[in-house]
C-alpha cells in the first residue's frame, strides 16, 4: 500500500517537493493485522515520467494524476537512453519472472533463512550443556574447560560402580528416570534427523552424548542370574536426606570437590516405569549405533530382558511407579516423581519393535494403549515429557501406519494413535490456552508436518477448519523462538545465546570459580548468594524460564526460574534439528529435501508372506 500523491496544489506548480508534508507509507501487514510503518518510504513511492505534454489548461490546481516525478519537474532528455532504459527494465522483468517460476517448481525445501545460521550455533551450544552435566572421568577434548573428573567413587558398594552418567542439573544428584528420557529423545532426533546433524557437523558429537548416556543405563541394570524377579535398578546417586549434614541438596559444591557420601537407591522389579523408560532407551540407542553390531546387540539384549520383566509382572500385580518405594524413589520423589507406569511400558515396547522387527513388541504396545490413555491424567492430556510419553507414542505409531503398513491386527491400534495424533496436532493450532512444554511441542509438530509432507498431504482439517502444513510449520518455530528470545521479557532462556540471557545460572561448576581452591560446603554459599553473574557461562543450558505471567528472575538462588535440566534441554534438542534446513542439494527418491530418513527405522522391519 502507498502514501497518497495525488495531495492538492496550486495552479503552475506554486509549491516545490519540498513542501509537502512528511507522509507515513505503510508497505506490509503483520501476522496480527496491524499496519507496520515502511523501513523506507522510498519503498512505496510510485515512479512515473514525464512523458505527457505539459498542460496549460486551467485544471492545472486538480490533483495530479501522475507520481512526484511529474510534480518534481522530472524529464527526459536523451529519448535514446530513456529507450535503453525501457529495455533494460523489461528485460529485468522477465528475468525476475523466470526465476519465480523456477523457484515455484524446485522441490519443497521450506527454508528458514532468517533462522538458519542461529539455529545452528543454538543447537551446538544445546549440546554442549550435556557436555557440562558428564560425571565420571571428564574426557580431556571436553569444550567445557571448566569441568573434571568427579564422582569416581559412586556407587563404590556396587558391584562395578556406578561412575559416569549425567547430573541432572544444578545440583549433583543422578537421576536414572530422566537420563533415560534424555537418552530415547536424543535418539529419536538422531533416527529421524542424522542427515542435518551430519550437514553441521554435529552427529558425532549428539552421538557421543547418547552413548555416554547409555553406557551409564548398562550399569544401573543388574539382569537376574536366573529367576525374572531378581532384577535390579540403581534409580540414583547422591542425596538430599537428612541421614548427613553435607549432601547434594545442602551442599553448594563443585562435583570436583564432592567428598560427602554419595548414597544409592536400589529398585526391584515393581519398578516398571524406570524399566520402561530404560528399554525404551536402550532400544533407541541400539538403532544410533546400529552399525557397531556388538555394543547395538547389547544394548537390545538388555531391553529385551527389561521388558520380559516388567511384562511378566503384569500377572502376578507387581507393577507400580519408581518412586512409590522409599528406597528406590529417593529425592526423585521430590523432582520426578512418576504419576503412571503404563504409558513407558508401551513406549519401550514400541521403541523395542522398531530396535528388532518382532511384531510381539508392537502387539503389546498397540494392546495396551488403550489402558495407558485411561492412566493419563487429564492435566497432561496431549503433553510430551519426562512424565508421559502416550503422545509421543502415538507419533511413532502413526509413522508406522504411514509408511509401513504391514496388514497386521495391530492397525487398528495404530489407527486410533493417528486420531490422537491429528487431535493432538490441532489443539497446537487452537486458539484455546492449555499446559504444554514448549520445546517438545515444537518438537513433535514440526516433525509430524515432515510426515505429511511425505505423504503429499497438503494439511488437516480440524474441526472443519483446513489448516496448512505451513501453519504447522510457523506454530513449531514461535516455540522455538519465544525460548530464544521472542518473548515479553526479550530474555533468551538458553543461556548464551543472543544479547541477554540468565547470568545467574543455579549450577553448582558454573558458578564456583575454579582456582585450584577446594571450597567446603559452608563456604560454598557465598558463591550461592552472590550478586554477581556466574565465573563460567553455562553454554547452551535451557534454564526452567519464567511463570505463567512471563515474569522471569535471574537469581541464582531461584531455582524455578533459573535452573536447567537433562530434560528440558533434550526436548529443545529435538526442536531444533527438526527445524534446521535440511542438507542442500540432497532430495530423496520422491524429489522431496526435509532431511529426514523416511525409512531408516524399518530397518529390521519386513513385511510378512501373504496370508495362505
Amino acid at each position: 500500500m502507498s502514501g497518497s500523491s495525488n495531495s492538492p496544489r496550486a495552479s503552475g506548480h506554486a509549491s516545490s517537493c519540498m513542501d509537502h508534508p512528511p507522509v507515513i507509507y505503510v508497505h506490509s501487514i503483520s501476522e496480527a493485522g496491524r499496519l507496520l510503518p515502511s523501513a523506507s518510504r522510498w519503498n512505496s513511492v510510485e515512479v512515473d515520467f514525464h512523458v505527457v505534454p505539459k498542460s496549460n489548461s486551467p485544471y492545472d490546481s486538480l490533483p495530479s494524476q501522475y507520481s512526484k516525478s511529474i510534480d518534481c519537474e522530472l524529464v527526459i532528455t536523451d529519448k535514446q537512453y530513456f529507450k535503453r532504459f525501457l529495455y533494460v527494465s523489461l528485460a529485468i522483468v522477465f528475468v525476475i519472472i523466470a526465476f519465480v517460476l523456477l523457484v515455484q517448481f524446485l522441490p519443497h525445501r521450506h527454508n528458514h533463512h532468517e533462522n538458519s545460521k542461529n539455529l545452528t550455533l543454538a543447537l551446538h551450544q544445546a549440546l554442549t550443556f550435556f557436555d557440562a552435566q558428564k560425571s565420571g572421568h571428564y574426557p580431556s577434548n571436553s569444550p567445557v574447560k571448566f569441568r573434571g573428573n568427579s564422582g569416581l567413587q559412586d556407587g563404590e558398594s556396587v558391584p562395578g560402580g556406578l561412575v559416569g552418567g549425567f547430573y541432572d542439573s544444578g545440583n549433583n544428584i543422578k537421576f536414572s528416570f530422566p537420563t533415560a528420557y534424555t537418552v530415547t529423545l536424543l535418539s529419536w532426533t538422531v533416527i529421524e534427523y542424522h542427515e542435518k546433524f551430519a550437514d553441521i557437523g554435529e552427529l558425532d558429537h549428539v552421538k557421543d552424548i547418547i552413548r555416554w548416556g547409555s553406557d551409564y543405563l548398562l550399569e544401573i541394570f543388574v539382569p537376574p542370574n536366573s529367576s525374572l524377579n531378581s532384577i535390579t535398578l540403581y534409580s540414583q546417586v547422591g542425596t538430599g536426606n537428612g541421614t548427613q549434614v553435607d549432601n547434594d541438596i545442602s551442599c553448594w559444591q563443585r562435583p570436583e570437590d564432592m567428598s560427602y557420601k554419595r548414597p544409592v537407591s536400589v529398585c526391584d522389579v515393581t519398578a516398571s516405569d524406570l524399566a520402561g523408560e530404560i528399554m525404551a532407551a536402550l532400544s533407541a540407542a541400539s538403532i544410533v549405533f546400529q552399525e557397531d553390531t556388538a555394543y547395538s546387540g547389547k544394548l537390545i539384549h538388555s531391553a529385551k530382558i527389561l521388558f520380559d520383566v516388567a511384562t511378566k509382572n503384569d500377572t502376578d500385580h507387581r507393577q507400580g511407579t519408581y518412586t512409590a518405594v522409599d528406597n528406590c524413589g529417593g529425592e526423585a520423589r521430590m523432582f520426578y516423581n512418576s504419576s503412571g507406569y503404563k504409558d513407558e511400558l508401551v513406549w519401550g515396547g514400541t521403541w523395542l519393535f522398531f530396535a528388532t522387527g518382532n511384531v510381539s513388541y508392537l502387539r503389546y504396545a498397540t494392546n495396551h494403549f488403550g489402558a495407558a490413555e485411561e492412566e493419563e491424567a487429564i492435566s497432561e492430556k496431549g503433553v510430551f515429557y519426562w512424565n508421559n510419553k502416550l503422545t509421543a507414542t502415538a507419533v511413532l505409531l502413526t509413522r508406522l501406519l504411514y509408511f509401513q503398513d504391514m496388514g497386521y491386527s495391530y492397525k487398528d491400534g495404530a489407527g486410533s494413535s493417528s486420531d490422537e495424533t491429528n487431535l493432538l496436532v490441532c489443539s497446537y493450532l487452537s486458539q484455546e490456552t492449555f499446559d504444554r512444554t514448549p520445546a517438545t511441542a515444537s518438537f513433535l509438530s514440526k516433525l509430524y508436518s515432515d510426515y505429511l509432507e511425505l505423504i503429499r498431504s497438503s494439511g488437516l482439517n480440524c474441526s472443519g477448519d483446513d489448516l496448512s502444513l505451513e501453519m504447522l510449520r510457523n506454530f513449531a518455530m514461535s516455540q522455538v523462538n519465544y525460548i530464544l528470545g521472542d518473548n515479553p521479557m526479550k530474555m533468551s532462556y538458553m543461556v548464551g545465546f543472543g544479547n541477554q540471557y540468565p547470568t545467574q545460572v543455579h549450577h553448582r561448576a558454573a558458578s564456583i570459580r575454579q582456582d585450584n581452591q577446594h571450597y567446603t560446603c559452608q563456604e560454598g554459599e557465598r558463591w550461592l548468594y552472590s550478586n554477581d553473574g556466574n565465573p563460567y557461562i553455562l553454554y547452551g543450558a535451557v534454564v526452567a524460564g519464567p511463570d505463567q505471567n512471563d515474569y522471569f528472575l535471574d537469581k541464582r538462588d531461584k531455582p524455578q526460574f533459573t535452573e536447567p535440566s537433562l530434560a528440558g534441554n533434550a526436548g529443545f534438542v529435538a526442536a531444533l534439528i527438526a527445524l534446521h534446513d535440511p542438507p542442500l542439494n540432497s532430495p530423496d527418491t520422491n524429489g522431496f529435501n526435509l532431511g529426514i530418513d523416511q525409512n531408516g527405522i524399518f530397518e529390521k522391519i519386513h513385511k510378512p508372506p501373504p496370508a495362505p
